[in-house]
Order: C-alpha cells, then structure tokens, then sequence
C-alpha cells in the first residue's frame, strides 16, 4: 500500500512522512520543488501542485490513503480545487483521505463530503512551532508583540498531528468523522511567552498590539486579506472548540499529546538560551476563568 503525503516538506507533513515510514508503509511525498524535499531516501518524491490538479496524475495513482491539505499556494489560500481533487480520488480508487483543515471549511471538505471517498476531517487549533516566529525578536529584544494576548487556545505538537493523519489513514475506522486536535492544556499567548522564558531563564515581556496594528503588520508581511480576515477572527474571538482540551491525540494515538512546557524546553535555543532546562509546566486555563479580550 502506498500513502500520498501532500505538504509533505511542511510542518505537519515532515510529520506525517515520519509516522508512516515507522508504520512500514510505502511513502509518496508531493511537493512542488523535489529537489528541495530534504526527505528520507526510501520516500518516493514527485512533483505536482494543489492548485493546478492536471499535474497530479501520477502522484495519486496507486494509492491507498491521503494526507490532504485545504489551502496551497504561495499565499496559503484556500484550495478551490476540491471537485477536481475528490474527483481524482474516486478515480482511480483512493480508500481513505484525512483533510487538514486551514481554519474554515471550503470547497476540499465539502467536496470529500459529496464523494464515495472515506473522510476525516483534522482540525488543529495552533501550531505549537507557530510561537518560532517570535524567536528573532526574543533573542533581539526579549519582546514580543501580539494582539489577543489573553485569548486562550489549544495549541498542539505539529508532531502529534502528523501521528493522528498516520493512524487515521493507516487503521481506519474515522470515516465521516471531524477532529479538534489540541495539547493537553488551553494557553493564552502571555502564558505561552511565559513558558519559554521559564525554559530559556531569560525574562520576557509581551507587548499587545491592537487589532488595526496587527492587521497592519500582516498586510506589511504580505498576507493577502483572505488569510488576515481568517486570522484576526480566528484570535480575536475563536470558537469554543479551540479554547477547551480535546481528547482525540489521546483516543486515536493512545498517548498523551505533548505540552507546550516540553515543546519549549525542546526548542529552548531557538530563542536564544546558552543551556535547556526543564520548564514547569504552566497552569492550565479554563476558557471560563479567562477573561474576554477587549475586542471580542
């Protein structure tokens, strides 16, 4: 059996890619610069684009299960070649896809939905290696600068995403199924800051943007308007499933998801300490005992 891994270079794909290959499973990474791919030799690379479905042919023929991203491109945008996709996949007799979502449901998942495909939908609230593009400013100014800095989520281990794709493409049994994958705590950026300050034993201050500065610093970094609307709506006032725990990396792995005190610990040089020491691991924070940001 083979397993098409798209974004197979990214965060969740590395990931992915890593999960399956320990499973046994035969690897076929999709990425748009092969040569580039910096991946296992024993994973077949192949090129193809998201965004243009008349060059994956050859990557989903033969395959048994997808690792499936909804947004492609330079600009991270939604796909809007869902029917081409599920299209493709019936096609030629793919069993089973795990969807990762960007943060809304398009025109990927609603395809899927309407074929004869087997589904799971994943739908990770944050990336823990998102906070990564704080490390130049902490280790320049011991700063950070963010809006919503008291707005709580459920940040997850990229690593513990790529190993519920793995065992939802490999076992089965989640077919229609959608997941909210998160670590085992909620965490407000502020206390995120804090738990890498404990794990580098630097002192750090966050800084709170308001809305219109952040939105300004995204335009300024080139984000297109559909990616900043998602984005400050997505902070400002997330929905209720991303501010409590799940349970899924637990029920579908049969481990606990890693928390964002070992995930810093683990990435301490990042931003900028001299040696790694173990973090206490923070409070965790109901989304009833935060209060609400100013501009929810």
């Amino acid at each position: 059996m083979t397993f098409l891994v798209t974004g197979a270079t990214g965060k969740v794909g590395r990931h992915v890619v890593g999960h399956l290959l320990r499973a046994g499973r035969r690897v076929r990474a999709l990425t748009r610069d092969p040569a580039g791919a910096g991946l296992p030799e024993s994973v077949e690379v192949v090129r193809g684009d998201l965004t243009d479905p008349g060059t994956l042919g050859p990557a989903f023929d033969g395959v048994e299960g997808v690792h499936l991203l909804t947004a492609g491109g330079d600009d991270y945008a939604t796909l809007r070649t869902g029917p081409e996709l599920a299209g493709l996949a019936e096609k030629v007799g793919v069993r089973r896809v795990a969807l990762l979502w960007n943060g809304r449901v398009g025109p990927v998942e609603e395809a899927f939905a309407a074929s004869g495909v087997e589904w799971t939908r994943l739908q990770p609230v944050d990336f823990m290696s998102n906070t990564l593009a704080w490390a130049s400013a902490i280790r320049a100014e011991g700063e950070v600068r963010e809006p919503f800095a008291d707005v709580p989520g459920g940040v997850v281990d990229e690593a513990d995403v790529g190993a519920v794709s793995a065992a939802v493409l490999v076992r089965g049994g989640h077919a229609g199924r959608t997941y909210v994958l998160t670590g085992p705590q909620t965490l407000s950026r502020r206390q995120r800051l804090a738990a890498i300050a404990e794990a580098t034993g630097r002192p750090l201050r966050l800084v709170e943007l308001t809305e219109e500065q952040a939105r300004r610093r995204w335009r300024q970094a080139g984000h297109g308007e559909e990616l900043i609307e998602l984005l400050t709506s997505w902070q400002r006032n997330p929905p209720p499933e991303s501010t409590s725990v799940s349970p899924a990396v637990r029920e579908i792995t049969g481990r606990e998801p890693r928390s964002f005190a070992e995930w810093a610990a683990e990435h301490a040089a990042h931003f900028g300490a001299e040696a790694v020491k173990a973090p206490k691991v923070p409070e965790t924070v109901k989304a009833s005992e935060v209060p609400e940001s100013p501009e929810a």
